[in-house]
């Protein structure tokens, strides 16, 4: 009994939760303007994520020689954005195979920034830092995706809708951020265009990385109806 109004409880928080998110975009995405294709987007993956259409199997995986068809005009360049130390060897050979591979479908690009580039001793400071350092290479056209904890929970099939709408935005290149060792600073968390997460557990930058380039990779074979998801 305990148990179950324990899962009650944590499922009505994290709909509290979704629902404040959504409504924060919707404020922010109300002009005298019709709403971006951008700001569209960014509110339907609430909507879906608060419908439970994020819960597992709620979408039927691809078979073999199946198509998802999303709404994808054009293939966006992909730019992985990372905050952290010099990756090791063994990292770096993952990624340099799977972004070899995900260059068939689209242009990527790797950059690495470093993690409190001023050396300094204050956490904040840090993080103000490493804030201004990846603030300074995103454009305004890009369709920011900021990988965090508390972002939202989704699936492969979900990440490759995703990557499948993001051609539909008007932007001109998709870019993911992996944050630095104590996270996002205000600025990323107020340019993003959404939050999602890789895993209800903490994972090191690097670890990040590797799961990410993979299911970018997953992704563009689900949009392709490629024999790699099952």
């Amino acid at each position: 009994m305990v148990g179950q109004i324990s899962k009650i409880v944590t499922a009505l928080v994290n709909r509290i939760v979704i629902w404040k998110h959504f409504y924060q975009v919707l404020w922010r995405s109300i002009t005298p303007k019709a709403l971006l294709p951008t700001q569209i987007m960014t509110i339907s993956l609430y909507l879906h994520a608060s419908a439970g259409a994020y819960a597992k199997n709620s979408i039927p995986s691809p078979g073999a020689g199946s198509f998802i068809s999303y709404n994808c005009k054009r293939a966006l360049p992909i730019r992985v954005i990372t905050v952290g130390k010099k990756r090791s060897l063994g990292v770096q050979l993952v990624v340099d195979e799977y972004i070899g591979k995900l260059k068939y479908y689209c242009k990527v690009e790797d950059l690495q920034l470093r993690s409190n580039p001023k050396n300094t001793g204050d956490v904040k400071a840090q993080i103000k830092d490493e804030d201004m350092a990846v603030m300074n290479i995103i454009s305004s056209d890009d369709w920011v995706v900021m990988l965090d904890e508390n972002g939202l929970d989704i699936g492969s099939e979900q990440m490759a809708e995703l990557m499948g709408d993001a051609g539909s935005t008007g932007a001109s290149r998709i870019s993911f951020c992996i944050g630095g060792p104590y996270g996002h600073g205000p600025k990323m968390r107020e340019r993003a265009n959404i939050s999602i997460k890789l895993s209800s557990m903490v994972l090191n930058h690097q670890i990040a990385l590797l799961v990410l380039v993979e299911q970018l990779y997953r992704s563009w074979t689900i949009l392709k109806g490629q024999n790699y998801h099952h």
